[in-house]
């Protein structure tokens, strides 16, 4: 059997230098708008559609506040309902860079688009992605 470990495709060139997301080959779409991100938070891939192999798409549209919080957030448009929740969490922990008091900026609705695909896992590195996903605390020695 095959071996398969998730991974998030998308593009952005506002985060797509970020070297957290870059190590973990997991890249949020954005749509244009000229707020740029503080702290990208990329989601999870829930752990039944990884057993499941189901793959996805799942498109979150928001406001962004005057302090860079996202608000409002909802889900615009899903392939299937196991990455709605996680796509929202990732959106609710991001924050934009603030606005000067001030300055006049308009209404922002924004969207980001996630990706969930599942790559296989080349033979090396099966060993240490399954170390990887084991809980804490669950050595079997």
């Amino acid at each position: 059997m095959r071996a398969y470990k998730a991974l998030l495709l998308g593009f952005s060139a506002s985060v797509a230098a970020s070297p957290a997301i870059a190590d973990s080959g997991v890249e949020p779409f954005d749509s244009d708008y000229d707020r740029q991100p503080v702290n990208t938070v990329v989601p999870e891939y829930p752990e039944k559609a990884r057993r499941e192999r189901i793959e996805g798409e799942v498109q979150v549209c928001f406001d962004i506040s005057r302090k860079g919080f996202p608000r409002r957030i909802a889900v615009r448009r899903s392939t299937h309902r196991y990455f709605e929740k996680t796509a929202r969490d990732a959106v609710r922990r991001s924050t934009w860079r603030p606005i000067p008091e001030g300055e006049e900026v308009p209404s922002i609705k924004a969207c980001r688009t996630f990706r969930f695909a599942l790559v296989p896992v080349p033979p090396g590195e099966q060993e240490s992605t399954s170390a990887k996903q084991r809980p804490r605390g669950s050595d079997q020695n």
